[in-house]
């Protein structure tokens, strides 16, 4: 179980990157454009020429948290870091709400698009499967930190 934590949380520091730029949403003015895709990375480009202030909140949120819990967990997985330290982590992991970051997107290319239709694409489960991933590895590393001895 060990080892496989440590793969699996390595493994997010790869796949959260990818999972940014992976397409999460689909819009389009009904009858005038195609699909556009919307990505992370994109839709904090248009959240950053909206409003400052609320893209650096949710950038925390969305990107930063998640990766500072990831790499917390590598450092704790490998014996670099104090175990003490993973009340700090669930914390973060707390603060890493996915909902909050995709809220804001929404409302981002509904304004943006106005009048047409918004679809989800696999991107967004792939960002879901990310988030959910780090919950279950905190979960199951502090699980194993409290039953294993010193």
């Amino acid at each position: 179980m060990n080892t496989f934590l440590k793969l699996a949380n390595l493994a997010l520091l790869v796949a959260f990157p990818l999972s940014w730029f992976a397409p999460i949403l689909r819009t389009a003015l009904t009858g005038w454009f195609g699909m556009a895709d919307v990505s992370i990375v994109s839709g904090m480009q248009a959240l950053w020429g909206e409003d400052a202030r609320l893209a650096l909140l949710v950038t925390f949120f969305a990107m930063f948290a998640p990766m500072l819990k990831t790499i917390g967990l590598s450092l704790i997985h490998f014996g670099l870091m104090r175990r003490k330290v993973l009340a700090a982590l669930n914390i973060l992991g707390k603060l890493a709400m996915a909902d909050v970051f995709l809220v804001a997107l929404y409302i981002v290319a509904v304004k943006g698009v106005g009048v047409g239709r918004i679809e989800t694409a696999w991107g967004l489960w792939f960002f879901t499967a990310c988030v959910l991933a780090s919950v279950l590895i905190g979960h199951f590393t502090a699980r194993r930190e409290r039953i294993s001895p010193g």
